[in-house]
């Protein structure tokens, strides 16, 4: 796990996903990333984490109020549907497909979203805790 570069830091040279470290969905998304993250495009953190509250504090409230996924690239903060179709534009085999999706317009992407989101506990459950990453996988995550 990585403990002494900040997400600021980090950000010029990887693509930080945050995401919901008590959830389920969340948790199974970031796994599906992992597997299908051929040029090794990501590092992780949970939005609990020292690293993930760290940098939430210094951005504006929009920011600071997404409680499911943000995508931190060197040039933008991506959430919601974008976050989430920008991460997928990037995984191997035919997931850069769904970058199609950005000609939908924002909020009724947005809308899909949060209907999901609001509902993601209550679908597919909540860890306690956040989970520890296997071995291989520490190397990729921010604590």
């Amino acid at each position: 796990m990585k403990e002494n570069n900040s997400i600021q830091e980090l950000r010029k040279t990887k693509s930080i996903i945050l995401f919901d470290g008590l959830c389920n969905f969340c948790d199974h998304s970031v796994q599906f990333v992992i597997k299908r993250d051929p040029d090794d495009e990501f590092l992780y953190a949970t939005l609990q984490s020292k690293s993930g509250k760290e940098f939430l504090k210094n951005q504006d409230s929009e920011i600071q109020n997404i409680d499911s996924i943000l995508l931190v690239t060197n040039e933008k903060i991506y959430t919601k549907s974008s976050a989430a179709l920008k991460i997928a534009s990037k995984l191997s085999a035919h997931w850069y497909l769904s970058g199609i999706f950005f000609i939908l317009p924002k909020p009724l992407r947005d809308s899909v979203y949060d209907f999901i989101a609001k509902r993601r506990y209550q679908w597919f459950g909540k860890y306690d805790s956040c989970k520890i990453p296997t071995s291989e996988q520490r190397s990729k995550f921010l604590v």
